[in-house]
């Protein structure tokens, strides 16, 4: 194995509980990713997926109806920190998923990076993140944005601080 390979992740398998709660806070509880209209499609130890709708109130330019710059930057933002929420609750495993989801409370973006690639034009888009390290202190992530048919968009890179 190369040096700067990650050995492959062991596959985990959340409750249903934990699922659902971090569905909930996701979706529900945080008020902008509920204005912006993410859903969580699919969550794993290290690598998340998520969606965002077309809809008028996103549109950047009026002409093209492509979908805003910040909204792309939002989007990759908050599944760079669904990414560290699962990694996190795949860490702890060993803990009822009620304390579990308690620990995300401290969860922040310290650092972001976006790189836009190609004009986000569509009816639906799609994300995915995956955490590169979870630290005691900072995790970092790298995102990407993606059209229905995957064609890469934008990526991102983060640090969150996780304590």
């Amino acid at each position: 194995m190369p040096s700067n390979s990650r050995p492959p992740a062991t596959p985990v398998q959340f409750e249903p509980e934990f699922v659902a709660g971090v569905r909930e806070l996701f979706e529900h509880r945080i008020p902008f990713n509920a204005l912006l209209g993410l859903k969580v499609e699919d969550i794993g130890g290290e690598r998340v997926h998520g969606r965002i709708d077309m809809r008028p109130e996103l549109v950047g330019h009026f002409v093209h109806s492509r979908i805003h710059g910040g909204v792309i930057s939002a989007c990759l933002d908050a599944m760079g920190g669904l990414a560290v929420m699962a990694a996190i609750g795949a860490r702890h495993l060993d803990e009822p998923p009620f304390q579990r989801l308690h620990r995300f409370s401290r969860l922040g973006t310290i650092d972001l990076r976006i790189d836009y690639l190609r004009p986000g034009i569509g009816e639906r888009f799609l994300m995915e993140a995956e955490v590169l390290r979870l630290g005691s202190r900072v995790a970092s992530t790298r995102m990407s944005f993606l059209d229905a048919e995957g064609k890469l968009l934008a990526t991102g890179a983060a640090a969150y601080i996780v304590s």
